[in-house]
């Protein structure tokens, strides 16, 4: 059962960013800290809505918690409203491979990264490096 009642719940979640998140600005800030220099953030006029993009590369990079996108390692339903979450987040997981389709079909290369990665040193090194690489 649900700690806090159905009302405080809607409130938390509702109240949660879609765009400048701090797992975003934590990753913009090291791709500046790593001299990575990127086109633009939350491009509201690409399918989904990349968090960053490199114009001429045509490189989009969408940042996926893992509680909305439904990280497989990860994701933590709330113990109420289960049936709620688990369409939700199978919508998300379904809209998430659709988006990234389309992109591809745009000739976009799409990078997906977990906000677990993130967190992780060692994943987060990993990223950069590779990111770098591909922009040259």
């Amino acid at each position: 059962m649900d700690k806090i009642s159905p009302q405080k719940r809607s409130d938390v979640m509702s109240s949660v960013k879609s765009k400048g998140t701090k797992l975003e600005n934590f990753f913009a800030q090291e791709m500046i800290n790593q001299g990575v220099k990127f086109s633009q953030r939350n491009v509201t006029n690409l399918i989904g809505k990349p968090d960053f993009i490199f114009k001429r590369k045509k490189i989009a990079i969408l940042i996926d918690s893992c509680f909305w996108h439904g990280c497989k390692k990860h994701l933590r339903l709330p113990a109420s409203n289960q049936v709620y979450w688990t369409a939700k987040i199978a919508r998300n997981r379904k809209k998430d491979r659709q988006v990234t389709k389309k992109l591809k079909e745009e000739g976009w290369l799409v990078l997906r990264i977990w906000e677990h990665s993130l967190r992780n040193p060692t994943k987060l090194r990993w990223w950069m490096t590779h990111i770098k690489n591909i922009i040259k």
